[in-house]
Protein backbone atom coordinates (compact mmCIF):
# COMPACT_ATOMS: atom_id res chain seq x y z
CA UNK A 1 0.00 0.00 0.00
CA UNK A 2 2.86 2.41 0.89
CA UNK A 3 4.62 1.58 -2.00
CA UNK A 4 1.18 2.29 -4.15
CA UNK A 5 1.24 5.29 -2.44
CA UNK A 6 4.61 6.61 -3.08
CA UNK A 7 4.82 5.70 -6.78
CA UNK A 8 1.14 7.68 -7.08
CA UNK A 9 2.85 10.71 -5.67
CA UNK A 10 6.28 10.47 -7.54
CA UNK A 11 4.17 10.54 -10.90
CA UNK A 12 1.41 13.06 -9.61
CA UNK A 13 4.75 14.81 -8.78
CA UNK A 14 6.35 14.31 -12.35
CA UNK A 15 3.24 15.40 -14.62
CA UNK A 16 3.39 18.50 -12.32
CA UNK A 17 6.33 19.42 -12.87
CA UNK A 18 6.46 18.49 -16.59
CA UNK A 19 3.22 20.51 -17.14
CA UNK A 20 4.95 23.15 -15.34
CA UNK A 21 7.66 23.80 -17.77
CA UNK A 22 5.68 23.31 -20.35
CA UNK A 23 3.34 26.05 -19.41
CA UNK A 24 6.52 28.34 -18.59
CA UNK A 25 8.02 27.74 -21.34
CA UNK A 26 4.53 28.87 -23.95
CA UNK A 27 4.29 31.83 -21.12
CA UNK A 28 8.19 33.18 -22.16
CA UNK A 29 7.29 32.18 -25.92
CA UNK A 30 3.95 34.74 -25.57
CA UNK A 31 6.06 37.00 -23.52
CA UNK A 32 8.69 37.20 -26.72
CA UNK A 33 5.57 37.56 -29.26
CA UNK A 34 3.90 40.09 -27.62
CA UNK A 35 6.74 42.15 -27.18
CA UNK A 36 7.54 41.61 -30.82
CA UNK A 37 4.27 42.98 -31.23
CA UNK A 38 4.57 45.74 -29.32
CA UNK A 39 7.86 47.16 -30.98
CA UNK A 40 5.99 46.92 -34.30
CA UNK A 41 3.22 48.71 -33.09
CA UNK A 42 4.92 51.13 -31.24
CA UNK A 43 5.38 52.82 -34.96
CA UNK A 44 2.67 55.36 -35.66
CA UNK A 45 1.32 54.92 -39.49
CA UNK A 46 2.87 58.11 -40.28
CA UNK A 47 6.51 56.82 -39.32
CA UNK A 48 5.99 53.52 -40.64
CA UNK A 49 5.09 55.29 -44.17
CA UNK A 50 7.43 57.46 -44.15
CA UNK A 51 10.28 55.09 -43.91
CA UNK A 52 9.06 53.05 -46.23
CA UNK A 53 8.49 55.44 -49.27
CA UNK A 54 12.09 56.40 -48.56
CA UNK A 55 13.32 52.87 -49.04
CA UNK A 56 11.58 52.39 -52.03
CA UNK A 57 12.30 55.68 -53.24
CA UNK A 58 15.99 54.27 -52.85
CA UNK A 59 15.21 51.31 -54.31
CA UNK A 60 13.54 52.88 -57.57
CA UNK A 61 16.79 55.53 -57.66
CA UNK A 62 19.21 52.29 -57.12
CA UNK A 63 17.33 50.41 -60.18
CA UNK A 64 16.91 52.76 -62.79
CA UNK A 65 20.64 54.39 -61.79
CA UNK A 66 22.36 51.36 -62.73
CA UNK A 67 20.22 49.93 -65.25
CA UNK A 68 20.04 53.30 -66.83
CA UNK A 69 23.71 53.46 -67.22
CA UNK A 70 25.95 52.82 -70.83
CA UNK A 71 25.32 48.57 -70.70
CA UNK A 72 23.54 48.58 -67.37
CA UNK A 73 21.60 45.53 -68.78
CA UNK A 74 24.21 43.88 -71.10
CA UNK A 75 26.55 44.07 -68.35
CA UNK A 76 24.61 42.92 -65.38
CA UNK A 77 23.77 38.77 -65.70
CA UNK A 78 20.81 38.75 -63.75
CA UNK A 79 18.96 41.16 -65.80
CA UNK A 80 20.69 40.82 -69.31
CA UNK A 81 18.09 40.52 -72.34
CA UNK A 82 18.93 37.15 -73.97
CA UNK A 83 17.50 36.26 -77.82
CA UNK A 84 13.80 35.90 -77.74
CA UNK A 85 13.30 31.77 -77.61
CA UNK A 86 12.45 31.64 -81.05
CA UNK A 87 16.29 32.41 -82.17
CA UNK A 88 17.86 31.07 -78.62
CA UNK A 89 17.38 27.85 -80.68
CA UNK A 90 19.86 28.46 -83.21
CA UNK A 91 21.94 30.77 -81.35
CA UNK A 92 24.67 28.16 -81.13
CA UNK A 93 23.82 27.32 -84.84
CA UNK A 94 24.82 30.87 -86.08
CA UNK A 95 27.42 31.33 -83.97
CA UNK A 96 29.46 27.95 -85.36
CA UNK A 97 28.58 28.89 -88.76
CA UNK A 98 30.80 32.28 -88.41
CA UNK A 99 27.76 34.28 -87.12
CA UNK A 100 28.98 35.63 -83.85
CA UNK A 101 28.68 39.78 -84.77
CA UNK A 102 25.06 39.03 -86.37
CA UNK A 103 23.93 37.69 -82.91
CA UNK A 104 26.18 40.20 -80.52
CA UNK A 105 24.76 42.97 -82.81
CA UNK A 106 21.56 42.01 -82.48
CA UNK A 107 21.71 41.37 -78.20
CA UNK A 108 23.62 44.62 -77.84
CA UNK A 109 20.74 46.86 -79.53
CA UNK A 110 18.21 45.20 -77.48
CA UNK A 111 19.61 45.89 -74.02
CA UNK A 112 20.92 49.14 -75.18
CA UNK A 113 16.90 49.79 -76.05
CA UNK A 114 16.22 48.73 -72.46
CA UNK A 115 18.84 50.97 -70.97
CA UNK A 116 17.65 53.91 -72.91
CA UNK A 117 14.41 53.33 -71.59
CA UNK A 118 14.87 52.47 -67.74
CA UNK A 119 15.72 56.27 -66.75
CA UNK A 120 12.77 57.48 -67.75
CA UNK A 121 10.76 55.25 -65.72
CA UNK A 122 11.43 56.92 -62.55
CA UNK A 123 8.84 59.27 -62.50
CA UNK A 124 6.24 56.02 -63.10
CA UNK A 125 7.54 54.30 -59.64
CA UNK A 126 7.39 57.83 -57.56
CA UNK A 127 3.76 58.24 -58.54
CA UNK A 128 2.91 55.33 -57.30
CA UNK A 129 4.96 55.73 -54.10
CA UNK A 130 3.06 59.08 -53.51
CA UNK A 131 -0.76 57.37 -53.95
CA UNK A 132 0.29 54.54 -51.36
CA UNK A 133 -2.17 54.02 -48.48
CA UNK A 134 -1.43 53.05 -45.23
CA UNK A 135 -2.87 49.75 -45.40
CA UNK A 136 -0.61 49.14 -48.98
CA UNK A 137 2.57 50.50 -46.26
CA UNK A 138 1.69 48.33 -43.59
CA UNK A 139 1.36 45.21 -45.68
CA UNK A 140 4.79 45.58 -47.61
CA UNK A 141 6.36 46.60 -43.97
CA UNK A 142 5.30 43.47 -42.81
CA UNK A 143 5.84 41.16 -46.28
CA UNK A 144 8.31 38.95 -47.79
CA UNK A 145 11.66 40.68 -49.25
CA UNK A 146 10.16 41.41 -52.57
CA UNK A 147 6.62 42.72 -51.01
CA UNK A 148 7.42 46.01 -52.47
CA UNK A 149 8.16 44.83 -55.96
CA UNK A 150 4.95 42.97 -56.01
CA UNK A 151 3.18 45.72 -55.11
CA UNK A 152 4.79 47.92 -58.13
CA UNK A 153 4.51 45.00 -60.38
CA UNK A 154 0.37 45.13 -59.82
CA UNK A 155 0.65 49.06 -59.89
CA UNK A 156 3.01 49.91 -62.00
CA UNK A 157 3.42 47.23 -65.04
CA UNK A 158 0.53 48.78 -67.40
CA UNK A 159 2.29 52.08 -66.85
CA UNK A 160 5.46 51.34 -67.90
CA UNK A 161 4.68 49.35 -70.77
CA UNK A 162 2.46 52.40 -72.30
CA UNK A 163 6.06 54.53 -71.27
CA UNK A 164 8.50 52.00 -72.26
CA UNK A 165 7.28 50.75 -75.73
CA UNK A 166 7.39 54.01 -77.76
CA UNK A 167 10.65 54.36 -75.94
CA UNK A 168 12.07 51.08 -76.90
CA UNK A 169 10.68 51.03 -80.35
CA UNK A 170 12.52 54.44 -81.42
CA UNK A 171 15.79 52.90 -80.00
CA UNK A 172 15.60 49.48 -81.86
CA UNK A 173 15.16 51.92 -84.46
CA UNK A 174 18.27 53.90 -84.77
CA UNK A 175 19.93 51.30 -83.88
CA UNK A 176 18.59 49.14 -86.79
CA UNK A 177 17.39 46.31 -84.86
CA UNK A 178 15.25 45.31 -87.56
CA UNK A 179 18.03 44.71 -89.72
CA UNK A 180 19.81 43.01 -87.39
CA UNK A 181 16.68 40.86 -86.84
CA UNK A 182 16.82 40.27 -90.77
CA UNK A 183 20.37 39.84 -90.94
CA UNK A 184 20.22 36.92 -88.28
CA UNK A 185 17.11 35.13 -90.21
CA UNK A 186 19.25 35.67 -93.34
CA UNK A 187 22.52 34.48 -92.05
CA UNK A 188 21.08 31.31 -90.72
CA UNK A 189 19.34 30.41 -93.81
CA UNK A 190 22.34 30.45 -96.56
CA UNK A 191 25.10 29.87 -93.84
CA UNK A 192 24.14 27.80 -90.63
CA UNK A 193 21.01 25.59 -91.67
CA UNK A 194 23.11 22.94 -93.18
CA UNK A 195 24.75 22.49 -89.65
CA UNK A 196 21.85 20.46 -89.23
CA UNK A 197 22.13 18.53 -92.16
CA UNK A 198 18.59 19.95 -93.40
CA UNK A 199 17.64 22.27 -96.61
CA UNK A 200 17.03 25.73 -95.62
CA UNK A 201 13.53 26.10 -95.78
CA UNK A 202 11.63 27.74 -92.62
CA UNK A 203 9.28 24.81 -92.98
CA UNK A 204 12.18 22.74 -91.46
CA UNK A 205 13.19 25.15 -88.66
CA UNK A 206 9.36 25.32 -87.65
CA UNK A 207 9.26 21.36 -87.68
CA UNK A 208 12.17 21.89 -85.22
CA UNK A 209 11.07 24.08 -82.63
CA UNK A 210 12.02 28.00 -84.25
CA UNK A 211 10.27 30.20 -85.99
CA UNK A 212 11.94 32.48 -87.98
CA UNK A 213 8.99 33.98 -89.47
CA UNK A 214 8.23 36.64 -86.93
CA UNK A 215 9.13 40.07 -87.64
CA UNK A 216 10.41 42.51 -85.37
CA UNK A 217 7.14 43.83 -83.92
CA UNK A 218 7.26 41.11 -81.88
CA UNK A 219 10.64 42.23 -80.81
CA UNK A 220 9.66 45.54 -79.58
CA UNK A 221 7.31 43.59 -76.95
CA UNK A 222 10.03 41.00 -76.01
CA UNK A 223 12.23 43.59 -74.92
CA UNK A 224 9.90 45.84 -73.15
CA UNK A 225 9.03 42.62 -70.87
CA UNK A 226 12.12 42.16 -70.45
CA UNK A 227 13.39 45.82 -69.74
CA UNK A 228 10.71 45.93 -66.93
CA UNK A 229 11.16 42.51 -65.34
CA UNK A 230 14.88 44.01 -64.81
CA UNK A 231 13.59 47.17 -62.94
CA UNK A 232 11.06 44.84 -61.03
CA UNK A 233 14.70 42.39 -60.05
CA UNK A 234 16.95 45.22 -59.57
CA UNK A 235 13.97 46.94 -56.80
CA UNK A 236 13.62 43.69 -55.11
CA UNK A 237 17.18 43.68 -54.74
CA UNK A 238 17.75 46.94 -52.72
CA UNK A 239 14.59 46.53 -51.27
CA UNK A 240 15.77 42.97 -49.52
CA UNK A 241 19.16 44.95 -48.52
CA UNK A 242 17.24 47.45 -46.92
CA UNK A 243 15.49 45.10 -44.57
CA UNK A 244 18.72 42.84 -43.74
CA UNK A 245 21.28 44.85 -43.81
CA UNK A 246 22.24 47.72 -41.37
CA UNK A 247 24.53 48.93 -43.62
CA UNK A 248 21.66 49.99 -46.49
CA UNK A 249 19.56 51.80 -43.66
CA UNK A 250 21.00 54.91 -44.27
CA UNK A 251 18.71 57.45 -42.73
CA UNK A 252 17.59 57.69 -39.49
CA UNK A 253 13.68 56.74 -40.27
CA UNK A 254 15.05 53.32 -42.33
CA UNK A 255 16.82 52.38 -39.15
CA UNK A 256 13.82 53.30 -37.22
CA UNK A 257 11.70 51.48 -39.48
CA UNK A 258 13.61 48.61 -40.90
CA UNK A 259 16.22 48.08 -38.01
CA UNK A 260 14.06 46.36 -35.10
Amino acid sequence: MKKTILLSTLLISSSFSFDFKSLASDISKNIQKNETISTKSSLDNTTISSGLKEALKKGVEFATTELGKENGYLNNLNVKIPLPQNLQSIENIVRKAGGDKIVDDLINSMNKAASDAAIKTTSIFLNSIEKMSLEDANKILNGGDDAATQYFKKDTTSSLKELIKPIIQETLKNNSVAQYYDSFNSFYKNNASGLLNSSTTLGIGKKLGFDLSNNSEDLDDFVTTKAIDGLFYMIGEKEAAIRANPIEQTSSILKEVFGK
